[in-house]
């Protein structure tokens, strides 16, 4: 049985992983950390706790499950690794520098991390089957929709499905005219490394969504829509055992689920 910790628990992420180590027989909920709800009792001998080193010294989980805050991630990252923990990160809002370097630290303490910006399966299938697509598209665009609390933008789903879809064409905007914006960030933002990828990535906060996604692929006579939407925080779930069974046995720096279903 694997002994899972879950920080954020009381968060409205946290708590699908709450239930989720509380009704799987492979799990048992071993610890939950928040800094909100310090002393609420969420499961037999489990309250929930505020400092995370301490509550990791203390009570020794075998995974960490993170779903907190953009603000927080990296130093509670810095932690896990400290104390060599392995941890499943569902935290958004990472930067390339940062994830270079948790990659570095990783490797240097010996301790696996798996950083997905989506667990669901759906939306997975979604990134690969754009980034299949891209080899015959000269144009693309992402379009992703959240709530209206979601705090970074765009979302890391959008960010990663630009960098798989890099992989197989490296200039999305061939024929394009010179642009001028009347008002500045109409045509989103344009995703690029190096020069290259120029994705325009447009991120639309309302209520009433959870997350979607929509790639649109163009080229001359004709327009490709993939479109994956998020009715429920549920169906992540499916995908976050999968990185916590993945990690139980293997002790690697993986960014993204793709690379393990």
């Amino acid at each position: 049985m694997i002994r899972l910790g879950v920080v954020g628990a009381n968060g409205k992420m946290g708590s699908e992983v709450v239930n989720l180590a509380l009704n799987n027989n492979d799990f048992e909920l071993f610890c939950a950390v928040d800094k909100f709800g310090a002393g609420k009792k969420i499961a037999e001998n489990v309250i929930v706790e505020v400092d995370l080193k301490e509550a990791l010294v203390k009570r020794k989980p075998d995974i960490v499950v993170d779903f907190t805050q953009p603000s927080v991630i990296y130093d509670n990252i810095k932690i896990y690794m400290e104390q060599k923990v392995k941890s499943v990160i569902g935290t958004t809002g990472l930067t390339k520098a940062q994830i270079e370097e948790i990659e570095k630290m990783s490797k240097e303490n010996n301790t696996g991390i798996i950083i997905a910006p989506n667990f669901s399966i759906g939306a997975i299938l979604m990134m690969d089957f754009a980034a299949r697509a891209s080899k015959y598209f000269n144009n693309a665009e992402i379009i992703e929709y959240h709530h209206n609390q979601k705090k970074d933008a765009p979302s890391g789903t959008s960010i990663k499905t630009a960098q798989m879809m890099m992989k197989n064409n490296d200039n999305f905007k061939l024929g394009n005219c010179e642009e001028t914006e009347t008002i500045k960030g109409a045509r989103g933002g344009n995703y690029e490394e190096d020069g290259k990828g120029n994705i325009q990535i447009h991120a639309v906060r309302m209520p009433g969504f959870v997350a979607s996604q929509q790639v649109i692929l163009g080229a001359d006579g004709q327009v490709l829509k993939i479109h994956h939407d998020t009715i429920n925080r549920s169906c992540y779930m499916s995908g976050v055992a999968l990185a916590v069974n993945y990690l139980f046995k293997n002790n690697e720096f993986i960014y993204g689920l793709e690379n393990i279903i």
